[in-house]
């Protein structure tokens, strides 16, 4: 028997659907990631290749400066309030900023590659134009 393309009438998710739930941005499928931050090189379902689009890391460190800015916040706060020991601290934040710098990097650059799909973004190129 014979296969066609995908199916595909799922539809194109939203933006934030998508970069929360790492969802293809053409057919909605849990595909996006193959680990915690790495894409996949393409879907496996439409077959969309995401190794063109240049994501990078800069959403990590713009992500990493609100973490800690929260973290610090967070952990002065507990400290006037409880004053508990240093370990307590290290016991409670450690583990809270890994998990807010991995999951909002996640969705960042998921955000970013859905944003760079929906607007078919390219790297720019300069083009010679005649001169008179």
């Amino acid at each position: 028997m014979e296969q066609g393309p995908p199916d595909t009438s799922k539809g194109q998710p939203g933006l934030a659907a998508a970069a929360l739930f790492g969802l293809c941005p053409d057919c909605g499928e849990r595909t996006l990631f193959t680990g915690p931050v790495k894409f996949a090189d393409r879907c496996r379902v439409c077959g969309l290749d995401f190794s063109r689009y240049n994501v990078g890391d800069g959403a990590a460190a713009f992500l990493i400066l609100i973490i800690t800015a929260l973290v610090i916040g967070l952990a002065i706060t507990v400290q006037v309030a409880f004053g508990p020991p240093f370990w307590v601290q290290a016991l409670i934040w450690i583990p809270v900023t890994t998990a807010l710098t991995i999951g909002g990097t996640r969705v960042a650059k998921a955000a970013l590659l859905v944003s760079e799909h929906r607007r078919d973004a390219r790297e720019g190129r300069i083009v010679p134009h005649d001169e008179p």
